[in-house]
Parts: structure tokens; C-alpha cells; sequence
């Protein structure tokens, strides 16, 4: 008993990784209403204003999800399906959230991308909450360290917005969108300088073909 309250106690502390992943989901939700409450009579820059918090609310969500806790989790529940569905969600909102941050709520559809995202959103926290984050909680993850790994990433990502995501040492892409980027090949001016254009034939010059006029004559 004393050690169940002793869990419950440090999962308040703000630490458990769980627990912070989903204060990040309430908080968000919050500012998807405050939006919809701006919908009909509010200025433009109220709107602006809410988006901005929105758009790196979620930036930040999903980099320390996709950096830190994804793949510890996919390790830990064996559920591929689940952490890769979780990561095509990813990539749609974040699609969206680069609309938006292009924007201006003048735009056309600009309410309707905000509300679009807010659904994805929605379906994104239902499966999290509703069935990865319950494997996690059922695994061997020290939810407690991994939560101090997040506040860690998140400290710095909101210290510095414009910092590249953290680079993927492991050789694979289990921190990013699941697909695998290979930079382009470049062709050496070598290379280039040796394909070169085929000859064409020149047409038999007019010598030839005079000798061969003349030789046909006699």
C-alpha cells in the first residue's frame, strides 16, 4: 500500500512520462477551444495568437514523442502497428501545421485547417491514451527517467524553437516519420564532362561525290 502511494506521489511530480505527455494533451486541447470561441467575432490577431501557441505546443509534443518516447516504447510493447500509425498522425498534423504557420487567418479555409487539426488531434490523444500509453504503463519502462528525458528535450526545444531536431545516432529513422531520406547523388564534373553527345556522320563531301559522278560518266 505504501508503495502504491509512493507511485502515485512521484507520477504527480511531473516527471512520469505519461503523466507529462498527457498534461501536454490537455493543454492543447484548451487552446483548440479558446480558438473555437474566437471563431465568429475574434480579431485576427487574437486568432493568430492562439495558433502560434498551438502550432509549438504540438511541435514540441511530437519531437520528444517521436525522439525519446516512441522509441523506447516500441521496444518495450511490440506493437508495430500501433507506434507506426502513431507516426503517419504525426506527419499529417504536422503538415498542417506548417499551413497554418505560412498563414494568415484572412486566408480562405484558415478556420477550417484549425478545426481539421484539432479532429486529428483529438484521434491522435484517443489512441495514445487509450491504448499506448496503458502498454506502457503494463511494460518494464522506467516512466520516471524517461519523463526526465522529455523535460529535458522540451526545456531545450523551448529555449531555442529553431534548433534542428536531435540527429538519430542508431542509423535508423525510429525518431523521425518512419521514412528514410537519401540525400541525392551528385555526378562529378568527371562524369558529367564524359557523356558526351554521339557524332553524327558527316554527308559525303563534294569530292567524292564529283569523282564519283565522272567515273559514272565514262
Amino acid at each position: 500500500m505504501a508503495s502504491q502511494h509512493k507511485t502515485a506521489m512521484e507520477r504527480n511530480s511531473g516527471q512520469d512520462a505519461v503523466e507529462l505527455l498527457i498534461a501536454d494533451h490537455h493543454r492543447v486541447a484548451r487552446l483548440f477551444a479558446e480558438f473555437d470561441a474566437l471563431k465568429k467575432e475574434g480579431s485576427d490577431q487574437a486568432k493568430s495568437a492562439v495558433v502560434a501557441q498551438i502550432c509549438q505546443e504540438l511541435t514540441v509534443h511530437t519531437t520528444i514523442e517521436e525522439e525519446i518516447f516512441y522509441p523506447a516504447v516500441r521496444e518495450a510493447i511490440e506493437d508495430d502497428d500501433l507506434m507506426n500509425e502513431a507516426l503517419v498522425e504525426h506527419a499529417g498534423a504536422k503538415e498542417l501545421i506548417a499551413q497554418l504557420q505560412a498563414a494568415h487567418p484572412d486566408d480562405d479555409l484558415y478556420d477550417a485547417k484549425v478545426t481539421v487539426l484539432g479532429e486529428q488531434i483529438d484521434h491522435h490523444v484517443h489512441e495514445e491514451e487509450g491504448s499506448m500509453f496503458p502498454q506502457t504503463r503494463g511494460s518494464s519502462i522506467d516512466t520516471l527517467s524517461l519523463g526526465a528525458a522529455l523535460l529535458k528535450r522540451k526545456a531545450e526545444l523551448l529555449a531555442n524553437p529553431g534548433a534542428p531536431p536531435a540527429v538519430n545516432t542508431a542509423g535508423n529513422d525510429e525518431g523521425g516519420d518512419g521514412l528514410d531520406e537519401q540525400p541525392p547523388k551528385q555526378t562529378s564534373n568527371r562524369q558529367t564532362s564524359s557523356a558526351r553527345p554521339k557524332k553524327h556522320r558527316r554527308p559525303a563531301t563534294t569530292k567524292h561525290t564529283s569523282k564519283k559522278a565522272s567515273h559514272k560518266a565514262r
